[in-house]
């Protein structure tokens, strides 16, 4: 079983300063962000451009940490492996058509290209930088006759993408770095474009105490904070239990279409 706290606080003073206590050793970078994303929040005012900016200041700093590669590669091809090998094992299939939201540098995007038929994989990101690094996987891995679509994104609204055309919806430590808004955008319109019969499957950090963010960074929700909004959106959610016995401190859900509303879209 994995090691989780769902009911932490950890944007607390008093959760901040045991924290420091047990840690003072990266109490000065811990500063350097604070002071680092209080200074973009006042230039990029929208989520999406303060987190792009985010992203494009840690690969000036560290281009490996910010494309997953901290704190080994080793474990940058674990994460990406359990990724692969839990929605192998959950119903991905090669003739399966794949929209990969927040794709990074193909930590598990990589096996998907691999495993799919040319061209059914669509990978999307909000940062340049990181999509420059996807390239670059693509070529260590040979994959380039695979033909995947590499896509920058300014927001999850998909409207340059068709209905009713993908199969799989995957996004793996996205929700943990986005408001609600950000959240509630990408239920509002995933449906249109989840073929009949297919799923959307996402990560996102638990708690079942007080919902809360850090730095504007990371953020935790109640599990029904999300079902509810799903459902509000005309999608069923189911939580994967299943997903809680790997070693990832993300809890996973599946959105599907609600039954009355997949009679309307089904063929």
């Amino acid at each position: 079983m994995r090691a989780t706290e769902p009911a932490r606080n950890r944007s607390s003073l008093v959760h901040q300063l045991r924290y420091a206590l047990r840690h003072p050793e990266r109490v000065p970078a811990h500063a350097r962000r604070l002071l680092r994303d209080a200074l973009l929040r006042l230039r990029h005012r929208d989520h999406i451009a303060y987190y792009r900016a985010v992203m494009a200041s840690d690969a000036a700093r560290s281009a490996e940490a910010a494309v997953g590669h901290s704190p080994s590669r080793e474990a940058w091809t674990r994460i990406g492996r359990m990724q692969f090998e839990y929605l192998l094992g959950h119903g991905l299939r090669p003739h399966h058509r794949m929209l990969d939201i927040g794709c990074g540098n193909l930590r598990a995007g990589r096996l998907f290209i691999d495993h799919l038929d040319t061209g059914h994989y669509y990978g999307i990101d909000i940062s340049p930088h990181i999509l420059l690094a996807a390239q670059d996987t693509l070529v260590a891995d040979k994959l380039q006759a695979k033909l995947p679509y590499l896509t920058l994104a300014d927001d999850l609204t998909f409207d340059f993408l068709p209905d009713a055309h993908f199969d799989v919806v995957h996004a793996h430590s996205v929700f943990s770095h986005s408001p609600l808004p950000v959240i509630e955008e990408c239920f509002a319109h995933v449906g249109r474009i989840l073929a009949p019969g297919g799923f959307f499957d996402f990560t996102f950090d638990r708690t079942e105490g007080e919902e809360h963010q850090v730095l504007h960074e990371d953020f935790y929700y109640r599990t029904r904070t999300l079902t509810d909004l799903a459902a509000r959106h005309g999608l069923a959610a189911r939580f994967m239990d299943d997903w809680e016995r790997l070693p990832h401190r993300q809890s996973k859900m599946r959105l599907t279409a609600a039954p009355d509303r997949a009679r309307t879209v089904g063929p």
